[in-house]
């Protein structure tokens, strides 16, 4: 089965929750029988970028740099060349790029479309950017042979506004061991245990202010917060947050981090806090359970599916209230037995090899209508 799939910048150690899915899920595909070609953004990918990773062929086609238009024009390029190659199934993540399954249908591929989330809630997007998501929702979902959610409130959501059934398969996480090296930590001036840790995009929908505020209110003088993400330093919102952090020695950024740093620093970590206000299924939060670690998360709709106790969430915005929740889990350490039925039953959840098989159905089953 030749499975072409687009919809993402790229793979390995690209970052973005559709790519971290993506990472995860297609070694996993080509383990059990699939050829895989992923088309990667020329924008975001370099020349020297490898050809195959895990068994999979990445394509790199061109992109603008563009933000805004990147996704919809290197999805048109992506649909005329699956239509010269002729894949078995054509699979669009997000719904951005999902604009483009009526052409892909249109042209005689077989389409399955995964829908990560409303994007079109997404802070930084103006009117007109929010109007083609819609309709690339609107359009993905009716247009695609088969439709995947990652939540059950993304299938709600699709089932009330179109009428249309979908599969839902969750996002996964990978269970890492915990590293008891601290190379990370010495380069950041970290102390194991006693640090604040959030992993995501440096974007307002990820209230990284809200979390700054919160963390200077609650006076953990012993205490410091760590922002994991890639900082552009010509963004407006990326600015805004490092002057506000200019005079705090407590305040970490280190970048985008991956791979065995990224281990570390969640190994290390003494609470994970994700206070954003748009989700589709947060990987960041569950690569963070994966580790067992306590965690605090805004009461959204996506966060709340994970089904955390309720002293782990809190209002969305309410400062107080994540200070109030700060406070109170830097007072009480976790214990190591705690710890390690957090990642048991994070395991059980949401284990990769079981969205792997359910993926392959769907593909096995658009093929056969």
């Amino acid at each position: 089965m030749k499975i072409m799939v687009t919809g993402l910048r790229g793979i390995p150690g690209v970052q973005g929750g559709v790519e971290t899915h993506a990472e995860h899920l297609y070694p996993l595909l080509v383990e059990q029988g699939c050829t895989v070609e992923i088309i990667v953004r020329s924008g975001s990918i370099s020349k020297h970028h490898p050809r195959t990773w895990k068994g999979i062929q990445l394509r790199r086609l061109w992109s603008p740099k563009t933000t805004g238009v990147e996704s919809f024009i290197h999805t048109f390029i992506t649909v005329l060349y699956a239509a010269f190659c002729r894949p078995d199934v054509l699979h669009i993540h997000a719904i951005g790029p999902a604009i483009m399954a009526p052409l892909a249908r249109l042209l005689g591929l077989r389409v399955v479309v995964t829908h990560h989330g409303p994007d079109y809630d997404r802070e930084k997007w103006g009117h007109w950017a929010k109007k083609v998501l819609y309709a690339g929702e609107k359009l993905g979902m009716k247009w695609a042979n088969q439709r995947i959610v990652i939540s059950q409130v993304i299938q709600n959501l699709v089932k009330e506004k179109y009428g249309l059934d979908s599969n839902l398969i969750p996002n996964g996480v990978a269970i890492n061991e915990i590293l008891d090296t601290q190379t990370v930590l010495e380069r950041f001036n970290l102390s194991s245990g006693k640090y604040v840790l959030q992993v995501s995009r440096i974007v307002p929908e990820k209230r990284q202010m809200d979390l700054i505020q919160a963390f200077v209110k609650a006076g953990m003088l012993d205490w410091k917060l760590v922002l994991v993400g890639r900082l552009e330093p010509k963004d407006s919102y990326t600015q805004k947050l490092m002057d506000e952090a200019q005079d705090k020695s407590n305040l970490v950024f280190t970048d985008f981090q991956s791979g065995p740093s990224l281990q570390e620093l969640l190994s290390h970590a003494g609470i994970f806090v994700l206070p954003s206000s748009h989700e589709g299924l947060p990987i960041a939060l569950l690569e963070a359970l994966s580790y067992g670690l306590r965690v605090i998360a805004s009461d959204i709709p996506a966060n709340l599916e994970i089904n955390l106790s309720d002293e782990q969430y809190f209002s969305l915005g309410d400062i107080d209230q994540l200070v109030r929740k700060l406070q109170h889990f830097a007072a009480e350490p976790l214990d190591p037995n705690e710890r390690e039925k957090i990642r048991n039953w994070v395991e059980e959840r949401y284990n990769w090899s079981e969205i792997a098989k359910k993926t392959l159905t769907v593909y096995e089953n658009t093929i056969a209508k």
